[in-house]
């Protein structure tokens, strides 16, 4: 799971794409500009695979404010998916 005090990712975001994973769960955060306004895009898939290798049908995205709060809802949001879907992730680590 995420600690959310201590995950404090908006400074490189800034600059560049954070991936990580998560027992079986892969995850990036980046910033996504739109008509001269920045949000934050989280998107998760399971592994193996990098996300450039991963079919874009296995993804799921969820935007949320580019500050430090929508950070927290990330945090939130990656935390949920994890618990929701917990086994699938599990699974799809034995697949390499």
């Amino acid at each position: 799971m995420i600690d959310k005090e201590k995950f404090h990712v908006l400074n490189y975001i800034k600059k560049e794409e954070y991936t990580a994973s998560m027992d079986g769960m892969r995850y990036m955060l980046k910033k996504k500009e739109e008509e001269g306004e920045s949000r934050l895009e989280a998107v998760i898939w399971p592994e193996p695979y990098c996300y450039a290798k991963t079919e874009e049908e296995k993804k799921l995205r969820k935007e949320f404010p580019f500050s430090a709060d929508g950070v927290t809802q990330a945090a939130d949001w990656l935390n949920e998916q994890y618990e929701a879907q917990k086994e699938f992730w599990k699974a799809s680590k034995t697949f390499y």
